[in-house]
């Protein structure tokens, strides 16, 4: 007989689970992008792998920043596993305006890497940029909860 019991998540799983998918789809944008930043599309490709593997890492603390947020207004660090619209809501508008933060202080102000002149900008912001953080951190969470089993969000099936 199979008996149904909550849930029970180390502290640090989901944390894992998140990082690790959103390095994965991160980096593989990263990687398409490129071309659309000034200097890239002619690189060396151990440079470009190196940019883009930093720029992945940038990423990785922009999604747990956004999880730690959503985690703090839902009072529960597993909130993945039972997500609800608003800590998923938080999720996306952090980091969003993160990215966008990051964007124009990286562009405008410190200089760190320009857009070519195919990079399509909405108010001064790359749409790459834009599209990976409205795309790929709801597919992170996704993978991340079927990667946790947390399908359902209440009960997982364990041997009685």
């Amino acid at each position: 007989m199979v008996k149904l019991e909550p849930v029970s998540l180390r502290p640090w799983q989901p944390w894992a689970a998140v990082g690790g998918f959103a390095l994965l789809l991160h980096f593989m944008w990263e990687l398409f992008q490129a071309p659309f930043f000034e200097g890239m599309a002619a690189a060396p490709h151990w440079s470009v792998v190196l940019r883009c593997s930093r720029a992945s890492a940038g990423d990785v603390v922009i999604a747990w920043l956004a999880y730690a947020v959503a985690a703090r207004w839902a009072g529960r660090r597993s909130w993945l596993a039972e997500p609800g619209r608003t800590p998923f809501r938080i999720y996306m508008i952090v980091g969003l305006a993160v990215t966008v933060l990051l964007e124009w202080v990286n562009v405008y102000g410190w200089h760190t890497w320009a857009y070519a002149e195919k990079m399509p900008v909405l108010l001064g912001i790359g749409l790459t940029p834009l599209l990976q953080w409205l795309l790929l951190p709801p597919i992170t969470l996704w993978l991340a909860r079927r990667h946790l089993d947390l399908g359902t969000g209440r009960s997982s099936p364990r041997p009685a």
